[in-house]
């Protein structure tokens, strides 16, 4: 009876003690309590108006929604800049008549990252995604949202996956 109890005090133990090292999103323990994302500009050669605001509060949405920190403008523990250095939309394929019969929008950023806790986990990187659609459509309106959406879906996942899940 005796050696149950410890049996069973154990098994609680490790198993409420494993909980807090680990969670859905893949994060595990972070050593910091803020992050910071500084505006990104868009200096490709292609501006398109308001692409470099929107992917900044993208990627403070992310960080935001899937972990405990805590969003500042100054003196983050994490500290995410750059800027998008690519946003191209080129034709894919042809038709017989010599016109696009799909077209491709991508867009490339590049990342500094900085850990002022964990400065061995300081890097440069750069990330990029595309979305292609009809020929006969623009990417404008309806069509550059949702290629933005996704397009800016996959990069923020790339960057979070890169800088805190560890994957």
């Amino acid at each position: 009876m005796k050696y149950i109890r410890y049996i069973l005090a154990l098994t609680v133990f490790f198993t409420f003690s494993g909980c807090s090292v680990y969670n859905f999103t893949g994060t595990g323990k972070i050593d910091a309590k803020t992050f910071q994302v500084n505006y990104f500009q868009n200096v490709s050669e292609l501006i398109e108006p308001g692409i470099d605001r929107d992917f900044t509060l993208r990627l403070q949405d992310m960080i935001q929604n899937q972990t405990n920190l805590s969003l500042t403008n100054t003196n983050g523990d994490l500290v995410y800049e750059g800027e998008i250095v690519d946003y191209r939309v080129s034709p894919m394929t042809a038709t017989a008549e010599l016109t696009a019969a799909q077209s491709r929008l991508s867009i490339t950023v590049n990342l500094r990252f900085s850990n002022k806790n964990k400065p061995e986990e300081n890097f440069e990187k750069r990330f990029s995604f595309y979305d292609d659609f009809s020929g006969t459509s623009l990417p404008t309106g309806a069509q550059l949202k949702k290629s933005l959406d996704l397009i800016f879906e996959r990069i923020t996942q790339d960057i979070f996956s890169d800088t805190l899940a560890k994957w």
